[in-house]
């Protein structure tokens, strides 16, 4: 999909915008996070230290005594737990470590936080550590650590868990001295655990805030981005852009500066500058092209003038010597019947000379001849009578006048014919196969066939002669066409097989050849059978092939 400069610019700066200001909010909220637990972390060792102040005013006084409460036992592992005074009171001793039981559930029945306190060495199995405790104790009696704290999910509840160590003090050697204790050892712990689901949803609530707040701000960011954009880029680059299309559909030059003050203005500038430049450089290249236009015309009517004046002379010197060759062929084969009659030809000299005469005459003819249809050709004066022509018959006529020839040579010719009409002129295609056949019968060696065939083929006329010659080399092959080309035969005049092409093409067909050195040529010549354009037409393809 292709898409606007502008749009892919906006679309560019949106998404690294979106990348930055995620990048942002997510440190600011993990930061935001951080700050809550470590506040938290500090209310619970403040929690911690209220404990411990608690425990250690009750442990200086050797602990408490309070009224006893119906639901209050008293404490079994202290000595005299149990006092009433004057009036029948009673009162029970509460040590350091019963007063942070109680004071765990009240916090605890109002939801607020709870504490626990535990040791590896209990007195009390109600103080036994769980799996957090157990192993913080450990560390604080290891000396690794002076503290312990994890989130930690309970049931459904998620709480933050705080744990400091309590060491032996002085006071505290009246009941745990029996265990072996000194002051200053690790005596337990107290494990503070505070509720954190408030605190997350707290986080939660500003998350939300904050991805609110940041995709309004890039939103408002990209509004006012585009605008700017619009009013300082994209409109000038337009207008550069229309001009630009102006000057290439219509050659418009006169186009205003585009004044931005800016990089967008020399941009404007130098296009402005270019569009003058080309358009006073095309006018002169416009002079110049028409100058030499008219020019070449003036030279090519001198040169058809120049061909035709040439080829008239041709065809004008050559029917000039048609004439009086002709004269001298009609004298010699007068003389040569009869001196045969008079039974002086057996081994005189003169009928050699005779014959030698003659047969150079009879080439001097055929190039007249050859030179005259050619020139007409070329002038487009090559006269054709258009009839239905039998080409069977055709054939079977033009091979009658190489059987002679052929029987001297020993070459058999096979002809393969069917019955096919077309519209045609009937001397020129008797031309094409005479001059086919008698090249084949030159090319083809002693005791040699050559196949003469006709065959319809689609609408059209397929002839072909194929001989056991020689062949063609393949470089040859584009050449045997073209004017005054012959290669192996000292009778050849080079322009044959141009006429029969000339004819050919004159007919509305292609004449080809298939040819491989050593392996013999197929040549083929092929027409339709009904004419699709006026004769007109036709001179003018043969006069422009």
């Amino acid at each position: 999909m292709r898409l606007k400069l502008g749009l892919k610019y906006i679309l560019a700066t949106a998404l690294v915008l979106l990348i930055v200001m995620g990048i942002t909010l997510g440190i600011i909220a993990g930061r935001y996070e951080d700050l809550v637990i470590e506040q938290t972390k500090i209310q619970a060792k403040a929690l911690f230290q209220q404990i411990v102040i608690t425990r250690r005013w009750v442990a200086d006084h050797g602990g408490v005594f309070v009224e006893k409460l119906p639901w209050v036992e008293p404490n079994l592992y202290l000595k005299d737990p149990l006092m009433i005074d004057r009036e029948g009171r009673r009162y029970v001793k509460e040590n350091p470590a019963m007063v942070t039981k109680q004071l765990s559930k009240y916090a605890q029945r109002d939801k607020l936080f709870s504490f626990h306190i535990t040791s590896l060495k209990l007195i009390n199995p109600e103080n036994a550590p769980d799996a957090f405790e157990r192993s913080a104790l450990r560390e604080f009696e290891e000396r690794k650590t002076g503290e312990a704290s994890r989130i930690e999910k309970i049931g459904r509840a998620v709480f933050f868990r705080y744990m400091a160590p309590l060491y032996v003090e002085q006071a505290c050697l009246e009941c745990h001295l029996k265990q072996g204790y000194r002051v200053g050892d690790v005596r337990g712990a107290i494990s503070i655990s505070v509720p954190m689901d408030y605190a997350f949803s707290v986080i939660a609530t500003e998350r939300r805030y904050m991805l609110l707040g940041g995709l309004a701000t890039v939103a408002v960011l990209m509004i006012a981005h585009y605008l700017i954009t619009r009013k300082m880029v994209i409109m000038p680059i337009s207008r550069i852009r229309a001009h630009m299309l102006d000057f290439s559909g219509h050659g418009n030059s006169d186009v205003p500066v585009i004044e931005t003050g800016d990089e967008l203005e020399d941009l404007s500038r130098s296009f402005v500058a270019m569009a003058k430049a080309i358009d006073s450089y095309h006018g002169c290249l416009q002079e110049k092209i028409e100058s030499a236009t008219q020019e070449l015309i003036e030279k090519n009517k001198a040169l058809l003038r120049l061909n035709r004046s040439k080829s008239d002379f041709i065809a004008k010197i050559s029917h000039e010597l048609r004439t009086p060759l002709t004269s001298i062929k009609g004298a010699m084969d007068y003389l040569s019947v009869r001196m045969s009659l008079k039974g002086d030809g057996g081994g005189d000299d003169a009928a050699v000379f005779f014959d030698v005469i003659k047969k150079n005459a009879e080439r001097l003819i055929r190039l007249v001849n050859n030179i005259i249809d050619y020139e007409r050709i070329e002038l487009g004066e090559f006269g054709m009578h258009f009839r239905e022509v039998p080409l069977k018959e055709v054939l079977n006529e033009v091979s009658i006048g190489f059987r002679s020839e052929a029987e001297q040579k020993g070459v058999r010719m096979r002809l393969e014919s069917d019955d096919v009409t077309v519209s045609a002129d009937e001397d020129r295609i008797k031309q094409v196969l005479i001059n086919l056949i008698s090249n084949a019968l030159n090319f083809s060696p002693e005791s040699s066939e050559i196949i003469v065939s006709v065959k319809e083929d689609n609408g059209h006329a397929l002839l072909t002669v194929t001989d056991s010659g020689s062949g063609i080399a393949e470089g040859d092959i584009p050449l045997i066409f073209d004017q005054f080309y012959s290669k192996g035969t000292k009778n050849g005049t080079g322009l044959g097989l141009a006429i029969c092409k000339g004819i050919v093409e004159a007919h509305g067909g292609r004449i080809g050849v298939n040819s491989e050195a050593g392996r013999g040529s197929s040549f083929y010549f092929r027409i339709p059978k009904v004419r699709t354009g006026i004769y007109g037409q036709e001179k003018e393809t043969a006069c422009n092939r």
